[in-house]
């Protein structure tokens, strides 16, 4: 069943890069940006996650928290964070559970082949945690620029 603005955001607990576990209910009373992209060290996830990064300042001024989640291991996580410098948590999503719960892991499609991966979704929760707005298919470059125009 797809998830619409208005319904509870569904609750998780994943680690991030370091094995700390985040708790979407730890979160009650703060916004939250949740956004899943599919690989660490690749070319649009990069420039999505350095996007958040350089916006980051922004979003802290806000009081707003921002995750973002993969289906890559803690030590890929480490190594992307520290790489780029990003100062936002990225959760492991090993089996993609939490990102199926979100309408964001299934089939997909690259060069004629078929696989099972995450899509790049956004999803702002409020503080009564009820989802506030939904991005699909977001253009990485922009995106967090795009959540900053909408955030009031």
């Amino acid at each position: 069943m797809p998830l619409n603005v208005g319904d509870p955001a569904p609750d998780f607990s994943l680690p991030d890069g370091k094995g700390n576990i985040v708790r979407l209910a730890d979160l009650k009373g703060k916004r939250v940006v949740l956004y899943f992209y599919p690989r660490d060290n690749t070319p649009g996830c990069t420039k999505e996650a350095c996007n958040f990064r350089d916006t980051y300042p922004e979003f802290q001024e806000k009081d707003v928290v921002v995750l973002g989640v993969s289906t890559d291991d803690a030590k890929s996580h480490e190594k992307f964070t520290t790489k780029f410098n990003l100062p936002f948590p990225l959760l492991t999503d090993e089996d993609g559970k939490v990102a199926t719960t979100y309408d964001s892991y299934g089939l997909k499609k690259f060069m004629g082949k078929e696989y099972m991966g995450i899509s790049r979704n956004t999803f702002v929760i409020d503080p009564d945690g009820r989802i506030e707005k939904i991005y699909k298919k977001v253009k990485p470059e922009t995106h967090a620029e795009a959540i900053l125009a909408d955030l009031v």
